[in-house]
């Protein structure tokens, strides 16, 4: 493990207290007097993945954009957007546990909240990232044999997806107009570098935005457009191919190459259909 020192967890129980100490991913430490019973979750991927471990009561409150499963879509309450929560709806929930992360929410809106609960929030760059973030909240939420089946499912399929492209040049679409993209230091970047493929963008930091003109120069042999955050969808195709008559366009699921949860587990089966399109 090569991660920060901050991307560690450490777990303290204190007898004489009964207080449960915990960092999260940034480093914060928590004072969890019991295991959280009344948790709302700011991010999709992290939602998801606490419903695939069996925390369903618990779970009172999630985003407007946690869809999957659809059924607990349909059955939680909604607390507005990843970077636009509704601070009051969460209040009236009365969590005893927030959990966030430091890219998808808006750091003003967790700050206010730390003042009033317990947020632990995610930092999730690559798959070690990942695994750190579902093995801590698994132990924090005393489900640790759950997601240790998880994560050994994920051992096993995620080294079969290592350089099964063959270093194809891309660039990740991640928003239209202005036209935004996935550069160095995200999860979208790492996902490309380790299946293979070569992100033009990956000189550049975060999320760059490109003209015509500079896109054009970028040239890349392949344009993924993603389904999210920005919904491309064929309507966008004459204007990019115009832009870049020489590459080819390919719609990606955008799911699969930025949620860091149990959503992994269908990457494999995802990425061996998607190479088709490479052929």
């Amino acid at each position: 493990m090569t991660r920060c020192k901050y991307a560690y967890f450490f777990a303290v129980y204190c007898v004489t207290l009964q207080v449960m100490l915990i960092k999260d991913q940034l480093g914060k430490s928590l004072h969890i007097k019991e295991r959280p019973k009344r948790i709302i979750s700011l991010v999709p991927s992290q939602s998801e993945f606490l419903w695939d471990i069996g925390i369903r009561n618990e779970l009172l409150g999630i985003s407007k954009f946690c869809i999957h499963p659809d059924i607990m879509f349909k059955s939680k309450a909604r607390v507005g957007g990843t970077k636009d929560l509704d601070l009051d709806k969460i209040r009236s929930l009365k969590p005893d546990l927030i959990i966030g992360n430091k890219e998808e929410n808006e750091k003003n809106q967790i700050e206010t909240l730390q003042k009033e609960f317990n947020v632990w929030m995610s930092d999730v760059y690559n798959f070690e990232d990942a695994f750190a973030m579902m093995s801590e909240l698994g132990s924090v939420l005393d489900k640790a044999n759950e997601t240790r089946s998880i994560l050994d499912k994920l051992s096993i399929s995620l080294p079969k997806i290592k350089n099964i492209f063959n270093h194809q040049k891309v660039a990740y679409f991640i928003w239209n107009k202005p036209y935004m993209f996935a550069g160095k230091n995200t999860f979208i970047d790492f996902i490309l570098k380790y299946v293979g493929l070569t992100n033009t963008l990956g000189n550049l930091q975060r999320y760059p935005e490109l003209n015509k003109e500079e896109l054009t120069n970028l040239n890349p042999e392949y344009c993924l457009l993603s389904s999210e955050p920005f919904p491309f969808s064929r309507k966008h195709i004459n204007e990019i191919q115009g832009i870049l008559p020489k590459s080819k366009l390919i719609f990606v699921d955008g799911e699969m190459f930025s949620w860091y949860g149990s959503r992994l587990l269908h990457l494999e089966r995802y990425l061996y259909t998607l190479k088709e399109n490479f052929l």
